[in-house]
């Protein structure tokens, strides 16, 4: 471990560290230094707030109120949270300190600063990790009956049982790698599994030993359950990596093992195609992800124990600094004890499932919709409707186009199956796949090949612009008029995230919408011009600007000594230009609420500056995923949701659709539901201090014990 931890008696204190640096090294400045709203000191840094949201989901691990098994749930969330943050975030800045190719962000803090407090904060967490499986929740489950046994806890027969696994399942699919002269260090595939040995003695061959790597293939399931009969417990585990630590003098015989340690290596996976310099895309991508797994080298895990001089000579062959190096108490790849939570099969060891409501009528949904628009919050709503619609909309021979985005949709999605359905019944299909869909990149190119084999149109989106917006667009004759019925929402198309993640959808008949969608879809597709859209907001176009006018409506209306309101809730906040514009809105008057899940760079509550803004974050049972924006306008409020965060990469460098709730009631309902409801809480909200720290939202007299998203499912549960 890197330095002892007491164990936390609360949950750990989500703690920002995002404050400008000290005196010792100036922040950096940028842009106009007379404007006092771009000191650096108002904002904090992104990486660093996005690395805190971790404390966050830590700490319902630690919060004896959930369900054991939903806490090795948080737990390991919050693992690979952090690998994919060294993956992609701290890659970026590794790549802005080497090349200098990021703008100096709002904060002002060099990238050799941001690199180096990501370590110093990254460390701290991951000893909050391995102190809440070591401590808290490894001895609480065995407590329950479910036992992850390490080495020195096997019985005889335990380990008989798992040396003959060894033997039978394991050992024929290693090929041991002896480094000399002859076989210098491998390549070491990102995130893998690997058992670094020390030897001594000679081979057959003479050679004499010093080091060997075993890599653990990807084949090889990475916890291994004993079956009850060899173990005596119905549900006792066992880590992979134990097992190779264990046995893996039998892949040297002859020779003695000094030491095996395992360790991980996690490298960049943000894989970059120059958009500009290839005639296709999808063939450049393909080429780019063949080589993700073996990119630069950002973070090394290696077991406690391993001596100094191995931890050199690998920081060396992966071209590390020392901060780099995350000595473990415990098995690297830690997240992998998520399979537990699948394999034991104990009810009351989990949340109490749900089922998400069915609106009425969406057997005939092109009717339903006809008569007023269809409201769907999820996961409290069911997802059907959406795949009912597109299903109804592939078999209606009234139906004669159907168009859509796709963002990250699963392997096996029921959508494809319709939308090739659709093709094959001779509608006129065009999907918009984005192939750079981080992580998703190989799935959506399988996705784009099958819908291309149905005679599927598929375009790729528009170079240098990720396309992020959720859309479906259907184009029906009905009578002697074509009528366009639209879905439009915050979150992607996905059957299985539309139970975990919070997210509202919308569909529409409305003309006005319909017309935004389709001209946004020929501009896709094509190569129109601008447009200009009547009810719709878009990236990189209109959204923008929009927003910023907005906040400077109600800064108006509060100058003017009229109420001003914002409530806006997003997974991320870091635009400068907006964060500006709501300072100064503060400074006006107005009373701003911010419900931000994860990386926000605005700094609340400081006197005279942000003193009227409030920002909360919501950690629950399900990821808090929706987008909505709510202005009071005096009196006549606007509600919009949207795909985009108020990020600049959403705001200016993707193509996003943000889309009013013209219904009142509607409205009102999201305004109650999301919103409202969410502010109320007590339980699972956390509030960032103009200091950095995210601090507990805490029942009282004036707030009583609320969770919004027990609320809610209690609402469709009733």
């Amino acid at each position: 471990m890197n330095r002892p931890v007491q164990r936390p008696t609360r949950p750990p204190r989500a703690r920002g560290r995002g404050a400008p640096a000290p005196a010792t090294e100036p922040p950096a400045t940028s842009g106009d230094e007379g404007d006092p709203l771009r000191d650096p000191s108002l904002y904090f840094n992104r990486e660093l707030s996005q690395l805190d949201f971790n404390f966050r989901v830590l700490a319902q691990a630690m919060d004896e109120s959930v369900p054991l098994l939903e806490r090795l749930r948080y737990l390991c969330i919050s693992c690979t949270n952090l690998d994919e943050f060294f993956e992609i975030r701290a890659a970026t800045v590794r790549h802005a300190q080497d090349f200098g190719t990021v703008p100096t962000p709002p904060d002002g803090m060099a990238p050799t600063t941001v690199l180096r407090r990501i370590h110093e904060r990254a460390a701290e967490l991951v000893d909050a990790q391995y102190d809440c499986w070591n401590r808290v929740l490894c001895p609480a489950l065995a407590e329950a009956g479910v036992r992850v046994l390490g080495r020195g806890q096997w019985n005889a027969r335990q380990t008989r049982w798992l040396r003959a696994y060894f033997r039978k399942e394991i050992l024929p699919v290693l090929s041991p790698l002896g480094l000399d002269p002859a076989h210098p260090f491998p390549k070491i595939l990102n995130k893998s599994l690997n058992v670094v040995v020390v030897l001594k003695g000679r081979d057959a061959f003479g050679r004499a030993g010093h080091l060997a790597i075993v890599r653990a293939p990807r084949s090889l399931p990475r916890i291994i359950q004993l079956p009850e009969k060899a173990s005596g417990g119905e549900y006792d585990f066992v880590f992979l990596s134990a097992v190779l630590s264990e046995f893996v003098h039998e892949l040297f015989p002859g020779m003695q093992v000094k030491g095996a340690y395992q360790f991980r290596v996690t490298r960049n996976s943000e894989v970059f195609v120059d958009e500009d310099e290839v005639e296709n895309l999808a063939l450049a991508l393909r080429d780019e992800l063949a080589q993700r797994g073996y990119l630069r080298a950002m973070r090394l895990e290696i077991a406690a124990d391993c001596p100094r001089p191995i931890v050199r000579t690998l920081l060396q062959n992966f071209d590390l600094p020392e901060n780099a190096v995350y000595r473990i108490d415990g098995p690297v790849n830690l997240n992998r004890v998520i399979q537990v939570y699948d394999l034991v099969q104990r009810p009351e060891l989990k949340f109490p499932p749900f089922q998400p409501r069915m609106p009425k009528g969406t057997e005939a949904i092109f009717d339903l919709v006809s008569d007023g628009d269809l409201l769907l919050h999820h996961p409290y709503d069911s997802f059907a409707p959406v795949l009912e619609l597109i299903k109804q909309a592939a078999e209606d021979p009234n139906v004669l186009a159907i168009k859509q985005t796709l963002y990250r949709t699963g392997r096996d999605s029921p959508i494809v199956e319709h939308l090739v359905q659709a093709a094959r019944n001779g509608k006129d299909v065009t999907v918009v796949v984005e192939l750079r869909a981080r992580f998703d990149e190989e799935a959506n190119l399988g996705l784009a090949d099958r819908l291309q084999e149905a005679g599927v149109q598929v375009v790729y989106g528009v170079v240098g612009y990720k396309t992020h917006a959720k859309m479906l667009l259907v184009v029906r004759r009905e009578g002697r008029k074509l009528r366009r019925y639209v879905h439009l929402g915050t979150g992607n198309y996905h059957s299985g995230t539309a139970r975990l993640y919070t997210d509202i959808g919308l569909v529409t008949a409305d003309p006005d919408i319909g017309n935004d969608v389709h001209m946004i879809f020929q501009q896709l597709s094509g190569l129109a011009p601008a447009i200009s859209l009547s009810r719709v907001l878009q990236s990189p176009f209109t959204l923008h600007a929009g927003i910023l006018a907005r906040i400077e409506r109600e800064a108006g209306h509060a100058r003017n000594g009229r109420p001003g309101r914002i409530i806006a809730k997003m997974n991320a906040l870091n635009e400068p230009q907006v964060m500006r514009a709501l300072y100064a809105a503060s400074q006006a008057g107005v009373s701003i609420d911010l419900i931000v899940r994860g990386a926000c760079s605005l700094r609340p509550g400081v006197p005279g500056i942000s003193d009227n803004i409030r920002v909360r974050s919501i950690v629950g049972r399900f990821l808090e995923h929706h987008r909505v924006y709510w202005f009071g306008n005096d009196g006549q409020p606007e509600l919009y949701c949207a795909s985009a965060d108020w990020l600049e990469r959403n705001l200016l460098r993707r193509v996003e659709t943000c889309f009013p709730i013209l219904d009142p009631e509607l409205a009102a309902r999201v305004r109650e539901e999301v919103l409202d409801n969410c502010l109320a809480d007590t339980l699972n909200a956390w509030e960032l201090h103009a200091d950095g720290v995210y601090r507990k939202v805490l029942p009282s007299d004036d707030a009583p014990p609320h969770s919004a998203q027990s609320a809610l499912l209690a609402k469709i549960c009733a």
